[in-house]
């Protein structure tokens, strides 16, 4: 099957690697030509397992093409995905301009039947304005031969495994009312529907509402943990024991409890905003929701404030080892990372940061290229020396059973605080250590 792909993002080109990987031949479109001369070449912008050797085999073997001409992509492709971003307006709600602006771009060059497919996270009503753009722009030019169907097909990728995601995907929801759409989509997701059922078929706008249903549950779960961390702190609980003791109830499962230093990324903190924002629209006030996202606001702040506390209010010309920048382990992506938050709080109170991470070293200098206060180290080791403290920012697998010998060489003093609870406290203690983990 053809298929073109607008956008090449970490969903547009994750979802045009796979298929272009089981037979299909699609041509990805971007608007940013450094880009997709990057791509031509089998420069992948984005760090995600996997991927980079996916996106070059399928360009070798021509199933996978890069252009930044519009007009070739929509007359490529009968199926149209629309991955582009959807960032958050001053108010928080999502901004759809790149999304009409490709709906509209197709309605201007398709010299047949299309099937536009909202791939890109939009809130419940987008696959409306995007049939009014086209709608609109087909009337204008007068062909009555010119149909399409817009689908909603969200998608459901972790940064980090996204590539197995798309592989291998839990469920594939296909939010439309057309039988030839549904049919289509059925051929196109086959290859990966082979195991068992995993098509789920449903209106446009339930489709679209399940996209934000499952980031903003997760992220509730997220904030759940780590309001109970903070409460098992102060009552001299052990918030380990305790996810453990609710995570082997299967009605509630061991997956997104674990406590931390808040959560971040391009999906969850702009999803939540996203859907509080429309619940505003139709009069609904999303009490859970806005609740989930302050906590997490001021969770990004407690490591900044342990720090604080140990050094009694006073970090001027201290320096601190940050293990771990990007938001999550397995990506570069600084966005909304907890990090970011504790080094500018660390750099407000006059501190210097030696920091290291795995893969967002390139990202951090792009963020912060004029920051006198910070320097990138090349190890983790390194980032350790003549610093007043570790903190553990980011639960990368090489920062889970560090030499802790050569840490307390390192460090002034043998502090750690611990953002992803990595380290046993009792171990830490014996090894000479003050440590401070979340909840314990």
């Amino acid at each position: 099957m053809k298929v073109t792909v607008f956008g090449t993002g970490y969903v547009g080109l994750v979802q045009g690697a796979v298929l272009a990987e089981v037979g299909h031949h699609v041509i990805c479109v971007d608007v940013d030509p450094d880009k997709i001369e990057r791509l031509q070449q089998g420069q992948i912008p984005i760090y995600e397992p996997g991927l980079e050797n996916l996106v070059r085999d399928n360009h070798a073997a021509g199933r996978l093409q890069f252009t930044t001409d519009a007009a070739v992509g929509v007359r490529h492709g009968t199926v149209q995905f629309i991955a582009v971003g959807t960032p958050p307006d001053e108010d928080g709600s999502a901004d759809l301009q790149y999304v009409l602006a490709v709906a509209a771009t197709i309605a201007e060059h398709m010299d047949g039947h299309r099937i536009i497919i909202n791939k890109s996270t939009v809130p419940v009503g987008t696959a409306r304005q995007v049939c009014d753009t086209v709608n609109k722009i087909l009337a204008g030019r007068g062909d009555p031969a010119l149909t399409f169907d817009v689908v909603s097909n969200p998608e459901f990728l972790k940064e980090g495994s996204a590539v197995a995601d798309c592989m291998r995907p839990d469920r594939i929801i296909i939010g439309t009312d057309s039988s030839d759409a549904e049919e289509v989509m059925r051929e196109l997701y086959a290859p990966f529907n082979r195991n068992h059922e995993k098509i789920i078929v449903m209106d446009v706008q339930s489709a679209e509402l399940t996209k934000y249903a499952a980031n903003c549950m997760l992220a509730t779960k997220i904030s759940f943990m780590n309001e109970m961390a903070n409460l098992a702190e102060l009552l001299g609980a052990d918030i380990e024991m305790v996810r453990q003791g609710i995570g082997s109830d299967p009605r509630i499962g061991y997956h997104f409890i674990y406590p931390g230093a808040g959560y971040g990324g391009s999906c969850f903190p702009k999803d939540i905003q996203a859907l509080i924002r429309t619940a505003e629209v139709v009069d609904f006030d999303a009490r859970l929701l806005r609740a989930v996202e302050s906590r997490n606001q001021e969770q990004k702040t407690l490591l900044f404030r342990k720090i604080s506390r140990h050094f009694q209010g006073d970090l001027s010309g201290k320096t601190f080892a940050i293990w771990g920048l990007a938001f999550k382990p397995n990506t570069n992506d600084m966005r909304e990372a907890p990090s970011r938050v504790l080094m500018e709080a660390l750099w407000q109170a006059g501190a210097q940061v030696r920091a290291y991470d795995p893969e967002a070293m390139e990202e951090t200098q792009r963020l912060y290229l004029d920051c006198d206060e910070l320097q990138l180290c090349g190890t983790k080791e390194s980032a350790l020396k003549g610093a007043d403290a570790l903190v553990v920012v980011t639960d990368w697998q090489a920062f889970k059973a560090p030499d802790f010998e050569l840490i307390r060489s390192y460090l002034n003093s043998p502090v750690v605080f611990d953002g992803r609870n990595l380290y046993d406290p009792r171990r830490m203690a014996k090894k000479g250590f003050q440590y401070y983990a979340t909840g314990r």
